[in-house]
């Protein structure tokens, strides 16, 4: 068997940074109320009026990370697309990927695992690398959150967390079976799935009643119980850290770089303290990003590489948690 490796990363944010004291201009909020909540100060979303979408957010990141990988669009033989918001209801976007880059005919495989997308989407990548059916695969994460907010008081609790953007990776074949991901875990809990949703649209709420309902008895907003959420999450993110750990039989003092899902600076930091990582351990900027949901690790995990913070033979632990519920890890040595 073959092992899979990243060999290009990158990312793409919108230009449109609103800060914490931008959201207090429309909503009864604070700076010091969000950072003390989040860790954020503030995110980037889409202008309104532009034709950004997550598709081509999404595109942009790819194309910086085929050129880094040092391959061209025809060398890809694969698309695996994570979001929770794509351009349409169907098809999803990894079709519209391969037409945006002008890729040959390949396939193309939407994620929709909400938080924990990208982790999702590269442990599906590995195992199609693995069994040598595919050689190199564009693995993206893209969401454009800011078009779908409640941005009122009302909505305040998850609007301010959550922000737009999009990050990419080819995966890539290698016989060497020390180097590339060593591990991927994945778990769900199916049961706490309205604990974090977007109930409506759906099937179960389609265009008779969207246009016949007023806007009190179906909400189109995200709804989050945040403190459920956050009991859950860090203590899935400890198991599931654990199992990567435990299954290629390495302790903690040996990670080198820790990227959570960027969710909530409180979880990251628990997390950190849980397992004594060292502050050089752990790379977070969801303070400068907010919540970008499937494209958030991705974005993490490129900017840190932009930085020189991660080297040849470092072990890289990835993992995430979120709507589902659905959690995961990714161990990768360098």
């Amino acid at each position: 068997m073959y092992n899979a490796k990243i060999t290009g990363l990158g990312f793409y944010v919108p230009d449109n940074i609103v800060s914490n004291d931008d959201l207090a201009k429309i909503m009864d909020t604070d700076d010091a109320w969000i950072q003390e909540r989040t860790g954020i100060k503030q995110r980037h979303w889409i202008k309104d009026g532009s034709d950004e979408t997550s598709a081509s957010m999404g595109a942009k990141a790819a194309k910086i990370a085929i050129e880094r990988a040092g391959l061209s669009k025809d060398e890809i033989d694969f698309i695996v697309f994570a979001t929770l918001s794509p351009d349409f209801y169907f098809p999803g976007c990894g079709v519209q990927i391969q037409d945006m880059l002008d890729m040959q005919t390949v396939g193309a495989l939407d994620v929709r695992n909400q938080c924990s997308g990208f982790v999702y989407a590269l442990s599906t990548a590995d195992q199609f690398i693995k069994t040598g059916m595919y050689k190199n695969i564009l693995v993206i994460g893209s969401e454009y959150h800011s078009n779908g907010l409640d941005k009122t008081t009302r909505g305040r609790g998850v609007s301010v967390i959550f922000g737009d953007g999009a990050g990419a990776c080819v995966l890539s074949r290698t016989e060497d079976n020390q180097k590339g991901i060593l591990s991927s875990h994945l778990h769900s809990q199916g049961k706490y799935a309205d604990k974090l949703i977007v109930e409506s649209p759906s099937i179960k709420h389609w265009v008779p009643e969207i246009l016949e309902s007023d806007e009190e008895d179906i909400s189109y907003f995200p709804y989050m119980d945040g403190t459920f959420v956050f009991k859950n999450a860090v203590v899935r993110f400890s198991e599931v850290m654990m199992e990567a750990l435990t299954t290629n039989n390495i302790a903690s003092t040996d990670i080198d770089l820790f990227i959570p899902h960027q969710a909530n600076l409180r979880i990251s930091q628990f997390i950190q303290h849980k397992f004594k990582l060292k502050d050089e351990q752990v790379y977070n900027n969801i303070m400068n990003y907010g919540n970008t949901t499937a494209a958030s690790i991705i974005i993490a995990l490129s900017e840190a590489w932009e930085k020189g913070m991660v080297k040849e033979n470092d072990i890289v632990l990835l993992a995430a948690f979120g709507s589902g519920f659905t959690w995961g890890s990714v161990l990768i040595r360098w």
